[in-house]
């Protein structure tokens, strides 16, 4: 087997680098998916409106997308991606999501400790 004759920081920060892009990959699929989830729910809905008994699970829905379109931002950052708006415009993100971004929802009563 050749050695590889690359300085060790050189292999660590290659290895380093390829952890970064797999997580923003990781990231940005797991945004896709929840902003996809919120537009299936909407599109559903979409004629008459979303009923009242419904909104609790939409609002959950744009509390998770809020939450992945978080992550993703922060490991884009985390990367020295600073700008956000090109996701904004990339992945369509409504509004409403953009606003519940980092927010953590509050716990469930039905769990008490």
């Amino acid at each position: 087997m050749p050695r590889d004759l690359r300085p060790p920081v050189d292999i660590l920060h290659y290895e380093i680098v390829q952890e970064q892009a797999s997580a923003l990959g990781r990231m940005g699929r797991a945004l896709e998916q929840s902003l996809a989830r919120l537009r299936e729910f909407d599109a559903a809905y979409e004629a008459p409106g979303t009923p009242a008994s419904m909104q609790p699970a939409r609002r959950k829905l744009v509390m998770e997308a809020g939450q992945a379109l978080w992550m993703f931002v922060v490991q884009r950052e985390a990367s020295g991606l600073r700008d956000s708006r090109h996701i904004m415009r990339t992945y369509n993100v409504p509004g409403e999501v953009q606003l519940c971004m980092g927010l953590v929802p509050a716990p469930s009563k039905a769990t008490s400790t």
